[in-house]
């Protein structure tokens, strides 16, 4: 690899190229017309708001899980949110109820604490009617990592069809469900079948089905035609519900990059080790928490290489962070050439969920955020420095 390109006297930085953000809007926006489904954005995966007037051109709302997401939908996406949160707070409740047009409750007890707040404030007749939906545990799930699964035993998340009132309590007119990840239709077909098995006598009460996240629609594999068919027939069967479907990891799937440089290179008993000036704890947390491997630009992954197997590989590093954590580091990849001090390490798909889940442990240089825009320049839309690290101390 190259040691002498201009991009070595970089920052790091994310990269977002708005071709690719609008290539997934454009099929997003197309299937939820086809299917006659709503589809919105979570902020959980997505929450980079300068890229907010371009969504607008395709989806007209989004979902939050706090009172910080919710004012995010209403004061810079510009419309309210539907809400959910695993426990609402009586102190922020407030902010609640001015930024959301739909809110769920995780729990009955929940429901009965907050719901007289909802039905005074639709009772006043305030700028907004506010919808109340119940959190449902359909108890199936296809999530392979137990970190991410919302339906093991023990779960925290939503209410079994055996604790569930007949008929719904007073006001509640949706149902919420949320136990995929980043899976396919054929996934979402056999929840469906499973939420029409255990919550049948429920369907008929309600106007409103959120089906959640985990609909990786923009991924290339992923067979829309059959999502829209699979949806369609659900609406045949059920003319009284408006199906809504909230991805995260779909808007923004492989739209940028995470760019980074070797600073240093280090060896212990023969395993290489390339540190770098971004931090996988700090910057790529999800890659430690799934785990996975990501793939970077010229470079072999090699997730299922063991020690042993690299040692003698003279093309074989692991990167590692550059945090005081002892296990931020990941490895291995075959580097045709090797890596030297100074060269670009540009990480593929690193904008949905990374963004979100950044922080400034250690007080690490935080990398910028830029967006390459369709005619060809690159802004920047954030640069951090030193008082953002500060006024987090504050």
């Amino acid at each position: 690899m190259s040691n002498t390109s201009p991009d070595n006297l970089r920052e790091p930085y994310y990269l977002v190229h708005e071709e690719l953000l609008r290539r997934n809007l454009e099929k997003i926006s197309g299937v939820a017309k086809k299917a006659d489904a709503e589809i919105i954005l979570a902020f959980k995966a997505f929450a980079l708001w300068k890229t907010f007037d371009i969504f607008r051109h395709y989806i007209s709302a989004t979902t939050a899980s706090s009172p910080f997401e919710a004012q995010l939908a209403k004061e810079k996406f510009k419309s309210l949110a539907h809400t959910y949160s695993p426990a609402y707070e009586d102190r922020t409740f407030h902010t609640i109820l001015e930024c959301s047009q739909s809110i769920t409750f995780n729990s009955i007890h929940q429901y009965e604490h907050f719901y007289p707040y909802i039905e005074a404030w639709n009772a006043e007749k305030k700028n907004h009617n506010i919808s109340v939906a119940l959190r449902v545990n359909p108890e199936h799930s296809e999530i392979a990592t137990d970190i991410y699964n919302p339906c093991l035993r023990g779960t925290r998340f939503g209410i079994a069809a055996s604790a569930l009132p007949f008929p719904l309590p007073t006001g509640v007119t949706g149902l919420h469900v949320h136990c995929l990840c980043e899976n396919d239709s054929f996934a979402l077909e056999r929840m469906l079948k499973a939420v029409e098995t255990k919550f049948a006598k429920w369907l008929p009460q309600i106007n409103t089905l959120n089906l959640g996240g985990g609909h990786l629609i923009t991924r290339k594999d992923y067979n829309t035609e059959h999502l829209i068919k699979v949806l369609k027939s659900f609406k045949k069967r059920h003319p009284n519900i408006h199906i809504i479907m909230e991805p995260g990891s779909a808007f923004a799937w492989q739209t940028g990059e995470l760019i980074a440089h070797v600073v240093d290179t280090v060896e212990d008993k023969g395993i290489k080790t390339a540190i770098l000036n971004v931090s996988f704890t700090c910057h790529m947390p999800d890659c430690l928490e799934m785990p996975y491997w990501p793939d970077i630009e010229g470079a072999e992954t090699l997730p299922g290489a063991t020690d042993e197997e690299v040692i003698t590989a003279p093309d074989v590093w692991r990167l590692g962070g550059n945090s005081c954590l002892s296990g931020d580091f990941m490895g291995y990849w075959r580097f045709p050439g090797g890596l030297h001090i100074g060269d670009k390490i540009v990480f593929k798909d690193m904008i949905h969920y990374t963004t979100v889940k950044t922080n400034m442990f250690n007080g690490i240089q935080h990398p910028s955020i830029r967006m390459r825009c369709t005619n060809g320049t690159v802004k920047v839309l954030r640069r951090y420095k030193y008082h953002d690290y500060r006024n987090m101390m504050d």
